[in-house]
C-alpha cells in the first residue's frame, strides 16, 4: 500500500512542478506581451494571454496569481498597470467558471467568451480610469472617445466607454487566440497533468464533488466556509486597519507640514511689517508710504510657502476683523484696506486671547471660507502690545481630494493582493482540508453503515484506498489510520463471519439433536420436526411477501424462527412416555399433564437463553415453545393470551404445528385428506389462528404438496 501511494506522490509532484512551471510562463507571457506592446505605444496590452490560458487550464486560484503576479511586474515599466491587477484577477476567475461550464473549442461559444470578458473588462477598466485618472490613461484611447464622442453625439463617458470596448475587444479576443494557439501546442498529458497537480489526492469529478455536498448537506458551515470567512474578516480587517492608519498617518503628517510652513510665513510676515504704520496702513490704504512694497514682500512670502492659500492681516475690533493687507486667492475677491468682517463662527472660543493679543494655536474651520486650518502670529511694537495678527491660511480641502484619490489607489492595489489570498485560502483548504476530509468521513459512513455484507464491505475498502490523499500532513496520517483500520476490520468481519457460520451449523446440529432426542419419545410424529420447520418457512416469507407485519419481520426474524421451530416441542422431555405415547385419548389429568410441556419447554429455553447472553435466536425458540398452542379468541394454553399479544413466531408454528398434526397419522387416529385438514384450517382462522397466517398458507399450496410428497405423504 505504501508503495503505491509513494509512487502516485512522486507523479503528483510532477503535475506540481508542471503546474508551478505554467504558472511562471504564463506569467513571462504576459510580461513580455505588454512590454512590447508599451515600447510600441500601443494602447493594447495584452497582458492576459497567460491569465487565460492559465486560468483555463488550471483552474481559478493560478489564473489569479497570474494576474495579480503580471501586473505587479509590469508596473516596472508602466506605473499604472498594478490598478487594473483587480480586473485581470475578476478576467481569471471568469475565465475559470466559463471553462468548467462550456466547451471553448466550438467558435460560438468562444465568441460568446471574447465578447463577456471584453464588456466586464471594458465597464470596469471605464469606471476605474474615470474614477482614479479622470480620464483615459493612455492618449490613444482618449484621442478615440472624443473622436467617437463627436461623431456620434455620444455623452462622454459613453463615448469613453464604447473606445474601451473596441480596445478590449481586440485585446481579449487576440489574447483569447494566443491561448488556444498555445494550448495545441502542449501534450495532452502534460495537461492532464496539470488538472491533477491542483489535487491533494485522487481528482474528483463534478458528480463526485456534488454528491459529496449532498452527503454534508446536514453540516451547519463546513470547514471550507469557516475558513474562507476566518481569512476573509482577517484580511478585510487588516486592509481597513493598515488603510486607516496609513492615511491617517500621512494626512496628519501633511498637516503639521503645511502648519509649520503657515506659522513661519505669519511669523515673517509678522516680522516684516512695520508696527509703526500700520494705523497709516488702515488710514490710508494702497496710498500709504510702503504699504506697496510691504504687499509685495507677502505675495513672495506666500507663493513660497507650500500650502499657504490665503495670506492677510486684520486688526481685531469688537465688531468683527478689520482689513489692512488681504493678498487676492484664486478664487475670492481680496477685501480693501479697512474693509470690517464679522467673526465667523470658529473664532468665537479664541476671542478673549485675540483681543488679549494672546498667541492662539492653529484654528480649524469649515465655514464660508471653506475647510482651512488658520494660524495666527501677532504684530507688536516695541513695548510688546499687540496692533494686528497675521493670519495664514492653508485649505485642507485640495489635502482631503487627494488623500480620497489616495485610499482609491491603495484599496485597488490592496484588492488584487486581497483576492490572491482569498482565492489561495479557499484553493488550499479545499485540497488540503475539506475534500480529503469530506471524502474520507463520507466513505467511513458509508462503511460503518454497510453492516456486516462483507461484499460491500471490501468494496468500501477499496473505495477508500482510492482516494491516494497525500497531503503530506495530519490529514494523511488521519488517512492512512483509516485505511488500515477499514482494512483490519474488514479481515476481522470476515474471521468473525467464518466463526459465526461455524457456531450457527453447531447450534442448528445441536438443534436437531435436541428435537430428534424429543421426537424418538414420540413414536407416531416422523419428520414433524422437518415438516413444521418447512411450514414456518413456507407462512413467514409468505407475510413478507405480502407486507404483513413488515416492522417485525426481517430478515434477522425470519432466520431466527426457521431455526427455532424444531425447538417448540422441547418441553414434551418432561412428559412421560406413558402419556406421551398412549394410544387413546388422554382424559383430563392426562392432558393437563400433556400441557405442560409448553411452560416446561419455556422453562428450558429461558435457562438457554441465560447462559447465552444478548440478543439470539432462542428468544424465539422460548416463545414458540411456550405459546403455540394459544388461540386467537383467547381460549388456548397456557396463558390465554389472544390476538397479537400472542408472539408472532408462536401464532406462525400453530398453524404449522396443527396443520402437520391433521395430515399426519397419529396412534390416536389416521391422517385426514388434505382437502379436510385445510378446511380445518380455514374453519379455525380468526377463532384459533390468524388469519393472516392461515391466508399465506393457504396461498402456497403448491409448495405444501411438495413437502408432503417428499416425506411419502397421499395427497
Amino acid at each position: 500500500m505504501k508503495t503505491k501511494f509513494h509512487g502516485f506522490s512522486g507523479i503528483n509532484d510532477i503535475n506540481r512542478t508542471n503546474r508551478a512551471v505554467m504558472i511562471l510562463a504564463g506569467i513571462l507571457v504576459n510580461v513580455l506581451l505588454s512590454f512590447v506592446m508599451d515600447r510600441l505605444g500601443m494602447p493594447l496590452f495584452l497582458d492576459t494571454v497567460g491569465t487565460i490560458a492559465v486560468a483555463a487550464l488550471g483552474g481559478y486560484f493560478p489564473g489569479i496569481f497570474t494576474a495579480v503576479a503580471t501586473n505587479v511586474i509590469c508596473t516596472f515599466f508602466n506605473n499604472n498597470a498594478i490598478y487594473f491587477s483587480a480586473i485581470n484577477a475578476l478576467i481569471a476567475i471568469f475565465t475559470s467558471w466559463f471553462v468548467k461550464r462550456y466547451n471553448l473549442k466550438k467558435p460560438g461559444v468562444i465568441v460568446a467568451f471574447v465578447l463577456s470578458i471584453a464588456f466586464s473588462a471594458a465597464l470596469l477598466s471605464t469606471v476605474l480610469q474615470l474614477g482614479v485618472f479622470s480620464g483615459a490613461y493612455h492618449p490613444v484611447l482618449n484621442q478615440m472617445s472624443h473622436s467617437l464622442s463627436v461623431a456620434t453625439s455620444l455623452p462622454r463617458y459613453l463615448a469613453f466607454f464604447l473606445a474601451n470596448f473596441l480596445l478590449n475587444l481586440l485585446d481579449k479576443g487576440l489574447a483569447t487566440a494566443l491561448m488556444l494557439l498555445l494550448v495545441q501546442f502542449i501534450p495532452q498529458r502534460i495537461l492532464k497533468g496539470i488538472e491533477r497537480g491542483g489535487w491533494m489526492q485522487r481528482p474528483l469529478s463534478e458528480s463526485e464533488i456534488a454528491a459529496m455536498k449532498e452527503w454534508s448537506r446536514d453540516v451547519r458551515t463546513s470547514v471550507r466556509t469557516k475558513t474562507a470567512v476566518t481569512l476573509v474578516f482577517t484580511a478585510l480587517m487588516i486592509i481597513i486597519a493598515m488603510s486607516w492608519i496609513s492615511v491617517k498617518l500621512y494626512f496628519d503628517n501633511v498637516k503639521e507640514e503645511k502648519t509649520r510652513n503657515a506659522e513661519n510665513a505669519a511669523k515673517f510676515v509678522a516680522d516684516i511689517i512695520d508696527p509703526d504704520k500700520i494705523d497709516d496702513f488702515l488710514r490710508e490704504g494702497r496710498a500709504a508710504e510702503g504699504y506697496k512694497e510691504t504687499e509685495d514682500m507677502m505675495y513672495k512670502i506666500r507663493n513660497n510657502a507650500s500650502g499657504v492659500e490665503y495670506l492677510y492681516v486684520i486688526r481685531i475690533e469688537e465688531d468683527g476683523c478689520r482689513f489692512i493687507f488681504d493678498l487676492s486667492s484664486w478664487d475670492v475677491e481680496a477685501n480693501e484696506p479697512g474693509t470690517l468682517v464679522p467673526f465667523e463662527e470658529a473664532f468665537m472660543p479664541y476671542l478673549p486671547d485675540l483681543f488679549a493679543g494672546r498667541s492662539i494655536d492653529p484654528i480649524e474651520s469649515n465655514d464660508v471660507s471653506g475647510w482651512v486650518l488658520t494660524v495666527y502670529s501677532p504684530v507688536r511694537d516695541e513695548r510688546g502690545h499687540c496692533l494686528a495678527y497675521v493670519g495664514a491660511d492653508v485649505s485642507l480641502v485640495y489635502m482631503a481630494d487627494y488623500m480620497s484619490e489616495f485610499i482609491l489607489k491603495v484599496l485597488l492595489i490592496a484588492l488584487g493582493f486581497f483576492m490572491v489570498i482569498i482565492s489561495y485560502a479557499i484553493w488550499s483548504t479545499g485540497v488540503y482540508t475539506s475534500y480529503p476530509i469530506s471524502s474520507i468521513a463520507s466513505c467511513v459512513d458509508r462503511f460503518a453503515a454497510t453492516g456486516d455484507d462483507q461484499e460491500k464491505l471490501d468494496a468500501d475498502v477499496r473505495m477508500i484506498r482510492a482516494l491516494d490523499i497525500h497531503t503530506g500532513d495530519e490529514v494523511e496520517k488521519l488517512y492512512h489510520a483509516i485505511c488500515r483500520m477499514t482494512v483490519d476490520q474488514a479481515d476481522r468481519i470476515r474471521d468473525l463471519r467464518r466463526l459465526s457460520d461455524s457456531t450457527v451449523k453447531m447450534q442448528d446440529g445441536l438443534i436437531v439433536t435436541m428435537a430428534d432426542m424429543v421426537e424418538s419419545r414420540d413414536s407416531d410424529t416422523g419428520a414433524h420436526v422437518q415438516k413444521t420447520s418447512a411450514y414456518v418457512r413456507i407462512i413467514v416469507e409468505g407475510l413478507r411477501d405480502k407486507g404483513y407485519y413488515a416492522e417485525k419481520i426481517t430478515p434477522k426474524f425470519i432466520s431466527d424462527v426457521v431455526r427455532s421451530a424444531p425447538l417448540h416441542d422441547v418441553g414434551k422431555i418432561n412428559i412421560s412416555d406413558k402419556i406421551l405415547n398412549k394410544p387413546g385419548k388422554l382424559d383430563d389429568d392426562e392432558y393437563e399433564i400433556m400441557k405442560t410441556h409448553t411452560t416446561a419447554g419455556k422453562k428450558i429455553m429461558e435457562n438457554a437463553i441465560s447462559t447465552v447472553k444478548g440478543e439470539n435466536y432462542l428468544k424465539e425458540a422460548r416463545n414458540m415453545a411456550a405459546y403455540h398452542h394459544e388461540r386467537w379468541d383467547g381460549k388456548g394454553y397456557p396463558e390465554g393470551l389472544h390476538g397479537e399479544v400472542i408472539p408472532l413466531s408462536a401464532r406462525i408454528m400453530a398453524v404449522a404445528d396443527v396443520f402437520d398434526a391433521l395430515a399426519s397419522p397419529r396412534v390416536y387416529k389416521p391422517a385426514f385428506p388434505l382437502e379436510k385438514a385445510l378446511a380445518i384450517l380455514e374453519e379455525g382462522a380468526g377463532t384459533q389462528f390468524d388469519p393472516k397466517c392461515v391466508e399465506v398458507f393457504m396461498d402456497s399450496l403448491d409448495e405444501v404438496k411438495i413437502i408432503l410428497k417428499k416425506y411419502n405423504q397421499t395427497v
